[in-house]
C-alpha cells in the first residue's frame, strides 16, 4: 500500500515537469528558460527534489516574507527544485514557530559559553496572555542563543528533509529488490 502510494506520488511529480516547462516557455519567463533549465529548478527528479526540500527546510526558519525569496536563491545555488523548496517552507507557521524557536534556543545554548536559560513567557507577557507584542518581546529575550541555534536547527532540518526525500524516492525500488531476493 505504501509502495503504491509512493510510486503514484513519483508518477504525479514526474507528470508536473512537462507542465512546468510549458509555462516557462511563455511570456517573459521564456528568456530565462535556458538558465532555469540548466539549474534544474523545475525538474521533478530525485536529486533536484531532495535539494529543493533541503533548501526549503533550511530557509523555513528565516523570518516571514524572506522565506520564499531565500529558498529561490538557495535552490538556484544548489540546483534544487523551487516548487519543492517553496512547499517545504510551510513547516513553519504560527503554530510551529514558537516550539521551533525554543528548540533553536536550546541548540544555541548548547554551543554558547556559560549558562543560558530560556526566558519565561509569563515574565514578558502581561498576565501571561498571548499577543504579538509579547511574542516579539519573548523572541528578543532569546537573544544570542537563538541566533546561534537557528542555523544549526536549519542545517539539521535540511539534512533530515534531504534524507527523507531520498529514502521515500528509493523505497519502492528497495522493496522490489527485497521481494526479488526472497523469490530467488
Amino acid at each position: 500500500m505504501v509502495t503504491q502510494t509512493l510510486c503514484s506520488l513519483r508518477r504525479w511529480l514526474r507528470a508536473l515537469e512537462p507542465k512546468a516547462r510549458a509555462h516557462l516557455g511563455r511570456g517573459w519567463l521564456a528568456q530565462f528558460q535556458p538558465w532555469l533549465e540548466q539549474r534544474a529548478l523545475f525538474r521533478f527528479q530525485r536529486q533536484p527534489l531532495a535539494r529543493g526540500v533541503a533548501a526549503g527546510m533550511f530557509c523555513g526558519l528565516i523570518p516571514g516574507p524572506l522565506q520564499i525569496p531565500g529558498t529561490l536563491l538557495v535552490c538556484a545555488w544548489l540546483r534544487g527544485n523551487v516548487v519543492a523548496g517553496g512547499v517545504a517552507t510551510f513547516y513553519t507557521n504560527p503554530l510551529t514557530t514558537v516550539p521551533l524557536y525554543a528548540l533553536a534556543f536550546c541548540l544555541g545554548a548548547l554551543v554558547m559559553p556559560g549558562l543560558q536559560t530560556l526566558p519565561d513567557w509569563s515574565g514578558l507577557a502581561p498576565g501571561g496572555d498571548f499577543s504579538v507584542q509579547a511574542l516579539g518581546a519573548w523572541m528578543q529575550a532569546l537573544g544570542m542563543p537563538l541566533l546561534a541555534g537557528l542555523p544549526i536547527l536549519g542545517l539539521l532540518m535540511a539534512v533530515l528533509g534531504y534524507a527523507t526525500v531520498q529514502l521515500l524516492w528509493l523505497a519502492p525500488a528497495l522493496q522490489r529488490k527485497r521481494r526479488w531476493e526472497r523469490s530467488r
